[in-house]
Formats: structure tokens, sequence, C-alpha cells
């Protein structure tokens, strides 16, 4: 049986062991891209409902992912820094008790930090395009992927968006 991860609402204060929260008006999130050449690309993806059974970290770059659009999307998390090591270490292992799922608002950019673990976007919708900042090579080089125990659900992303709130 799957487990459920209930996706919670997005604050700046409830992400900010994963990354930074950008919102008009807010503060600027520094990135690191120095490692590589940044690219900055349009993702198109279809049929994303919240399952997955794996997560993935970039240990070189700051990703930053924004809807391309309006519409309630879906992040699942886990800490950069667990109790088997942080980003600089190859052979650390995401802490699964603290996997998190965010509802994030489609008017926000998130930037994760370098060696958060992650899944998604998922969403609700049949289809929906991500604007996605981080290194020219980031997905052959830098995508260090886990397979987990067991498949994870995201709760919250069959049923449609979700009420979010930045505080």
């Amino acid at each position: 049986m799957p487990t459920t991860v209930p996706a919670v609402p997005l604050t700046p204060e409830a992400f900010s062991s994963f990354g930074a929260v950008i919102e008009a008006g807010g503060p600027d999130a520094p990135l690191e891209l120095h490692r590589g050449a940044p690219r900055f690309w349009v993702m198109q993806l279809r049929d994303r409902p919240g399952t997955f059974g794996r997560l993935t970290r970039h240990r070189a770059v700051t990703q930053c992912l924004a809807a391309a659009g309006d519409g309630t999307w879906y992040l699942a998390v886990a800490p950069p820094v667990s109790r088997t090591g942080g980003p600089d270490d190859a052979d650390a292992a995401p802490d699964l008790d603290r996997i998190t799922a965010f509802a994030v608002p489609g008017d926000v950019i998130l930037r994760l930090h370098r060696g958060t673990w992650h899944a998604g976007p998922f969403f609700a919708a049949p289809m929906m395009r991500f604007f996605n900042l981080e290194l020219t090579d980031t997905n052959d080089v830098d995508h260090q992927s886990v397979d987990l125990p067991e498949a994870h659900v995201v709760g919250g992303v069959e049923a449609g968006p979700a009420a979010t709130s930045l505080g």
C-alpha cells in the first residue's frame, strides 16, 4: 500500500528547510549556478497525478521551478541534509521520515537548496508547463536518484487545486 504524503500549504517558513519561495514584492533568493553554464527552459509535462517511487537531487545547483501560467501544482521534497550526509556527500540518502509535499500556487517560484531531494512537479490538470532554471548538463551529470522502498502518493493532487496561502 502506498504511503500518502499530505500536501501542506506553502509558506516561506514551512519551505525554508528545502529552499526559498520567490514571490512578487518579496526578497530575492540567491542562486548557485557557478558550477556550469545555466539554462532556462520550459518543460511541458502531461499526466502527473502525484504518485512517485523515487527522489532526485542536484548537488551542483540551486534549481528553480515555476508554473508557466496559473494553476496549483505540487512538489514533494526532503531536506538536502540527512543523518547520512549533506549535499556534497554522494553517498547520502534522503531522510524518508521528512518527506513533505507542498501545494504551490501558480504565481510563485520555488528555489530548491542545492541537494534538496525532490519528486514532481505534480498536478491535477491533463498538462502543465513549467519554467526550469538549472545547469545545461544537470540531467546528465548532476542527477542523483534513489528508489524508495514503497510508492508514495501526494494527497490532494487528484482532488484538483488546493487552497494555498503565502501568509
